[in-house]
């Protein structure tokens, strides 16, 4: 007889099980299907045979498509990072809606370039943004965001230090720079940015901030232009430095003379984040946390939310700084004011069941392994106080 929809979930490869699932047409055994292999390959996967571990990834394809968007959710979070999983599933889940193809694109050593260049060229800006974040971008897929033309996923692409991009493409950024802003500081930063690239930027970054010096400083124009052209003779005299203690960026010497001055607190961070400074909140709560730059700019763009609340509970944040810094994080990922508010609600009730000292366990993993979405799937965040258990694994990967 079939497994009724309540059934126990199979033991170590129960094929007669697995297969009794997949013959039924129910939303409810489809889900119970996919949740079963995905906990085998969480589980087993080492200890599959062949034929078992085929049989499993053909009923998955089988059923992807049907199953709810939360249980898809969970299935991406735990093969992200997995390398034995089949790439047809992985492109599939790269595809889907942004909240699952997210930890897929943003960490899948699987993914090919020629996957990547497909979703960049036929899904949503948040796609493009989960690649140009990537834990390893290749020039190929480099050229093909910046192919985009978005400002938003180009500079994004030039902070990621774990993406590689060629000369040519440098070239055509720096040129770019002149009208744009916001590539100046990233690029500036990036240790393969040859000497001749970064001397060119000198006149330009430099002019961009005469307007400014001449009016706060009331400074006689011609002044500054005699300063900003010795600036650039000494630059091509000296070259200019990249590496480093010299590499270091405004933003970061900033936030080490408001660390030292005992300046690197939630309000600091929030009025970083009112006035733009999205760069400087990036270092500041890096710092703060102890991860890496790339990790927290990762959890600013991630669906949900949930890895920014852990972070911000790790460190003891008001309730109330973290509401304000995560509703200025959706910034970057534009949804309707229906699912802003649905996403707000979820994280904040994710806030106040989350225990500070839970929070920092993770925290400390965080700083050691990057693989913080699949963590949320097995760490338990919250005090199981007055019988209420635990949360459901779903409100740990964004199910809200």
């Amino acid at each position: 007889m079939a497994p009724s929809d309540d059934s126990p979930p199979a033991g170590p490869f129960d094929a007669p099980y697995l297969l009794a699932l997949a013959r039924q047409k129910t939303v409810a055994s489809r889900n119970m299907l996919a949740e079963t292999i995905a906990a085998l390959f969480a589980q087993d996967a080492d200890s599959l045979n062949d034929r078992e571990f085929a049989l499993m990834a053909d009923i998955l394809r089988r059923v992807l498509k049907e199953i709810e968007i939360s249980v898809r959710r969970r299935i991406a979070a735990e093969f992200a990072s997995r390398p034995d999983v089949p790439r047809d599933l992985l492109t599939f889940l790269a595809n889907d809606e942004i909240d699952v193809a997210y930890p897929v694109l943003s960490q899948s050593p699987v993914l090919r370039d020629v996957d990547l260049i497909e979703v960049i060229r036929n899904r949503t800006l948040e796609h493009q943004l989960a690649v140009a974040v990537r834990f390893e971008v290749s020039e190929a897929v480099s050229d093909e965001l910046v192919g985009t033309g978005n400002e938003t996923v180009i500079t994004e692409l030039l902070k990621n230090p774990d993406a590689r991009i060629s000369r040519a493409t440098l070239g055509y950024l720096v040129e770019q720079s002149r009208r744009v802003g916001s590539y100046r500081e990233p690029i500036l930063s990036r240790d393969e940015l040859p000497e001749d690239l970064a001397k060119r930027m000198v006149l330009w970054v430099s002019a961009a901030l005469r307007k400014t010096i001449v009016e706060r400083f009331k400074l006689d124009p011609t002044e500054v232009d005699a300063l900003i052209e010795q600036a650039a003779r000494e630059a091509e005299a000296d070259g200019v430095q990249i590496n480093g203690e010299n590499r270091r960026t405004a933003t970061e010497r900033l936030a080490e003379e408001l660390n030292a001055a005992g300046r690197n607190d939630a309000d600091l961070m929030i009025s970083a984040l009112q006035n733009g400074e999205v760069s400087l909140f990036v270092t500041l709560f890096s710092r703060a946390s102890g991860m890496r730059e790339i990790l927290v700019r990762r959890m600013l763009f991630e669906p949900g939310g949930e890895g920014l609340a852990i972070a911000c509970k790790a460190m003891n944040f008001a309730r109330e700084d973290f509401s304000v810094i995560f509703l200025f994080s959706r910034k970057a990922r534009p949804v309707s004011s229906a699912v802003l508010r649905d996403e707000h609600k979820a994280v904040m009730d994710l806030y106040d069941r989350m225990t500070v000292e839970a929070c920092r366990k993770v925290l400390v993993r965080w700083t050691r392994d990057h693989n913080y979405l699949k963590a949320l799937l097995e760490v338990d965040l919250t005090a199981d106080v007055g019988g209420q258990g635990k949360p459901p694994s779903s409100n740990k990967n964004g199910d809200g």
